[in-house]
């Protein structure tokens, strides 16, 4: 988003991106069960399109957004509450756009009791030595 001159909030504002719990259910296994978890970017209306249009290309990735404005939809009542990291300013004219979130998967795992498990930091996903660009379509 950024090479593409997208505004990041959180980047910009040195926070954590905003993470909320949805009211989406996930697929649920014998073991496994969630809701899935989004994290937030508000971006100006005239940038929606064109972040989708970046973001989907990296499928292998967040992907595309999941939901765009209305919040409730998705059983998310207060903005400036995440659930997750950190709240970010939203202006006026600014549309909050959701991703699937990693943190998804921590919320999985809880549901197992298990004693031990590796996940993620959110922001920090995967290390390797792939290219962004690799991740595209």
């Amino acid at each position: 988003m950024l090479k593409s001159g997208l505004s990041v909030r959180h980047i910009e504002e040195e926070k954590n991106v905003p993470m909320y719990k949805t009211n989406i259910e996930c697929i649920s296994t014998q073991t496994f069960s969630s809701s899935l978890v989004v994290s937030m970017r508000p971006l100006p209306a005239n940038q929606v399109v064109r972040a989708v249009e970046v973001t989907s290309r990296y499928y292998k990735a967040h992907g595309s957004p999941i939901h765009i404005g209305s919040p409730e939809t998705i059983g998310i009542y207060n903005l400036e509450k995440p659930d997750y990291g950190d709240a970010v300013t939203i202006n006026d004219g600014e549309i909050p756009v959701f991703w699937a979130c990693g943190v998804t998967t921590q919320i999985a795992i809880l549901s197992t009791k298990s004693e031990l498990a590796i996940t993620h930091s959110p922001g920090h996903m995967f290390v390797s030595d792939l290219q962004d660009e690799s991740l595209t379509l």
